[in-house]
């Protein structure tokens, strides 16, 4: 069984920062793609970045050069630096870990959830 919990999530002003935390626990091994994911009110959850074993990472367009996501392989956590937030970024924000058993098998993760609000 694998656990993710978030932290970090809070009110800050437009031009901000916040760092997300997601500590993982459990069966993790092999390959896994961590992801952060997030959800505003009335709108389709959004991946928001995602880092692989390879350390590749990928961010969607409008957090590019703003969030970097991260991992603490010590403590088993994966980061979520955000700067210069908007009020556009607000939403619940999600920890996720797809971690796969073969090249055709996986098994999806995920944390409950932490909300920033950024307000103008």
């Amino acid at each position: 069984q694998v656990q993710l919990v978030e932290s970090g999530g809070g009110l800050v002003q437009a031009g901000g920062s916040l760092r997300l935390s997601c500590a993982a626990s459990g069966d993790i091994f092999g390959h896994v793609v961590w992801g952060w994911y997030r959800q505003a009110p009335g709108k389709q959850r959004e991946l928001v970045a995602t880092l692989n074993s390879e350390h590749a990472t990928t961010y969607t367009d409008s957090v590019k050069g703003r969030f970097a996501i991260s991992r603490d392989s010590a403590k088993n956590t994966v980061l979520l630096q955000m700067n210069a937030l908007k009020p556009e970024d607000t939403a619940v924000y999600f920890c996720s870990a797809r971690i796969y058993s073969s090249w055709s098998k996986w098994n999806d993760y995920w944390g409950q959830g932490t909300q920033v609000t950024v307000s103008s």
